[in-house]
């Protein structure tokens, strides 16, 4: 014991530093998912070391222990695991199993070597850090559970009273496996992406995203990869959400039960608990947004106002603004379409989540029209706007590890259909015809002709410029087979 219980101690955060409120005591205080600065304002500097979020036990528990082993004076451990979010991530339940009953050695869930916690919740240290270090720590430190603020602060303010320890040993720095992704030239701005449904699309986004994205610092000490504003449609999501087996989605059903319940949800204010969704569309301005929605649909099924916001304006103020900003249903050819803009979306860990909460709620207003009304629409599809649809580093390697297990069957699995129409190609007194009809239906839109293949793509191109890429790419290549037959006299037929 050291007597002098007036020294004051001056944390080193080498990792998330502007994550971190920084105190000078000797007790570390793990918020979870409860705002930090909510506890941080009852409490004197003086009487903790560190105050900080824990969102994920497989993201965030081994740069919360590398910390730890740079600071050897804090001696004590305070996890507040109370809310819904910590139940449903299980970082302060795979924390506390570190310290209860250890790790072993293992891989981690994109096959790399490392420390894994020996709990029921997945949970991974860097295999860099030493078996003996990590021992020391958890023989060294005091931890304790609460749940709730009030229990935190008070726990906090008694340690504070009792004697200085002594640090358990000297500072201990690690090193660290950097990951740094290749990136191929493409558009930063706009990008639209289609699948059936949410896992398949979800694929499609990632691999877009680490193909051409963006390297960027972020604000959470950390880098992202970055497009800006990237459309994602969903088409054929069945009611009960398709989950794949084995299932790569960042989610389970236990976990979108208690997330869906988030967006179509009011829930009461709660001291160190962020907004809901539901929250916002429900409650927060006065009005309940959801049943105005309804209520619009059903008195002007063909209204384009079916508009729901989630943007305080005293959000630039305040801070914390959501991620979901904009709801907009709308009513086309029977069908009950939503488009949702998101101004920040992590695009790996978050938009399975978004979606399928996202699609619940469209089904909500479907169904509750249905029951209200004459009026039974079907579902359309699902649109949500990322205006920074990003990827963080730390989910960098389980990105590319979801792509090279999943995105080449994704792709041989889809159609051929195109909106832009079917295009038959003819030759006649020695041009190349081509007829556009519409997709289906089969009726001619217009016709093109020429010799010469290149002009005539670009025609179409120009014409048509949503047209599929590989659809363009296979009337290039029929194209100058035509031109190919006209110039040796030969019959040409289109591969069908």
């Amino acid at each position: 014991m050291i007597n002098n219980s007036a020294i004051q101690f001056k944390y080193n955060a080498l990792y998330k530093p502007n994550q971190l409120i920084c105190g000078k005591g000797q007790t570390a205080i793990i918020t979870g998912w409860s705002v930090r600065q909510t506890i941080a304002k009852h409490l004197s500097p003086e009487n903790y070391a560190v105050i900080g979020n824990l969102y994920s036990p497989t993201r965030g528990i081994s740069f919360l222990i590398r910390n730890l082993l740079a600071n050897p004076y804090v001696r004590r451990l305070v996890i507040l695991n109370a809310t819904k979010e910590d139940k449903n991530a299980g970082g302060c339940q795979c924390l506390l199993d570190f310290f209860t009953h250890g790790f072993t050695a293992g891989k981690s869930d994109t096959g790399r070597d490392c420390w894994v916690i020996k709990s029921p919740i997945a949970g991974y240290i860097d295999i860099e850090i030493s078996a003996t270090a990590l021992e020391v720590l958890r023989q060294s430190i005091e931890v304790k559970e609460v749940k709730s603020i009030s229990e935190a602060v008070d726990l906090v303010n008694c340690y504070a009273t009792k004697e200085t320890l002594e640090p358990w040993g000297e500072p201990l720095v690690f090193p660290e496996v950097e990951v740094v992704p290749t990136v191929l030239p493409g558009h930063r701005y706009g990008h639209r992406i289609e699948g059936k449904t949410i896992a398949e699309t979800w694929v499609k986004i990632i691999h877009r995203i680490k193909t051409t994205g963006t390297i960027r610092p972020t604000g959470y000490d950390g880098k992202w990869q970055e497009l800006i504003d990237l459309i994602a449609v969903v088409t054929d999501e069945p009611e009960n959400f398709y989950f794949p087996e084995p299932n790569y989605l960042p989610i389970d059903r236990s976990f979108l039960e208690e997330y869906i319940s988030q967006i179509l949800d009011d829930s009461p204010y709660r001291e160190g608990v962020k907004y809901t969704y539901g929250q916002r569309l429900r409650s927060w301005f006065g009005k309940d947004q959801v049943e105005q929605v309804i209520e619009k649909l059903i008195g002007e099924i063909d209204a384009a106002s079916a508009v729901m916001s989630l943007w305080d304006v005293q959000d630039h103020d305040k801070g914390g603004s959501p991620c979901l900003n904009h709801i907009w249903v709308r009513v086309v050819e029977n069908e009950l379409n939503l488009t949702a803009t998101l101004r920040s979306n992590d695009m790996y860990m978050a938009w399975p989540a978004n979606a399928m909460g996202l699609r619940a709620l469209q089904k909500h207003i479907r169904d509750e029209i249905a029951k209200r009304s004459d009026y039974n629409l079907q579902m359309g599809p699902l649109i949500t706007v990322s205006q920074s649809a990003h990827i963080y580093d730390d989910t960098w390697e389980n990105a590319d590890r979801l792509i090279e297990q999943q995105y080449a069957a994704i792709c041989q699995q889809r159609d051929y259909h195109d909106p832009a129409g079917n295009f038959l190609i003819e030759t006649r007194n020695d041009e190349i015809v081509v007829t556009q009809m519409t997709p289906g239906s089969g009726e001619v839109v217009t016709s093109y002709s020429g010799k010469y293949p290149l002009k005539i793509v670009r025609e179409i191109c120009a014409a048509s410029p949503a047209i599929m890429p590989e659809h363009s790419a296979y009337l290039g290549i029929e194209l100058q087979k035509a031109w190919e037959c006209l110039k040796t006299d030969k019959q040409y037929i289109q591969d069908r």
